[in-house]
């Protein structure tokens, strides 16, 4: 390995520590793991997005603290699913169309509607009692 992969490496793992608050030393399986990352493509601007994405959904318990875990994140399949689902979800912004539209809420019933739903209520207990009581005891 030359000397300018090695210092990309060392320089992603210590932005990893940084941005996740961790500190960990950059054994060869690690230096192996990043060294995946970056031939596969991957930079810093990426790790940066996708680790900000985990945090986010972390905060709002949709995923689990261990996303973070470096064995975890350099899943690179894993790690290229997360980066595209925090891509998506940065570019779709609420669009000024969607924000006039307000999810149904529920109504009151009128008092016609609660009577005819009291009914109907009375009805179906007074058919279970009836189904009851026709029934023999086991």
């Amino acid at each position: 390995m030359d000397q300018n992969a090695l210092s990309a490496l060392r320089a992603i793992h210590e932005l990893y520590c940084q941005l996740t608050g961790q500190k960990l030393s950059l054994r060869f399986d690690r230096e192996r793991l990043w060294f995946e990352f970056l031939r596969t493509g991957f930079n810093a601007q990426d790790l940066k997005t996708v680790i900000a994405y985990l945090q986010k959904e972390i905060r709002a318990n949709r995923r689990n603290v261990g996303a973070l875990k470096l064995s975890n994140l350099l899943q690179l399949d894993r790690f290229e699913e997360d980066l595209n689902i925090s891509k998506v979800r940065l570019r779709s912004t609420p669009s000024s169309t969607s924000s006039a539209i307000t999810p149904n809420q529920p109504t009151m019933p009128t008092p016609a509607e609660t009577e005819n739903l009291r009914r109907q209520a009375r009805e179906a207990f007074a058919n279970l009692r009836r189904q009851l009581n026709n029934t023999p005891n086991p």
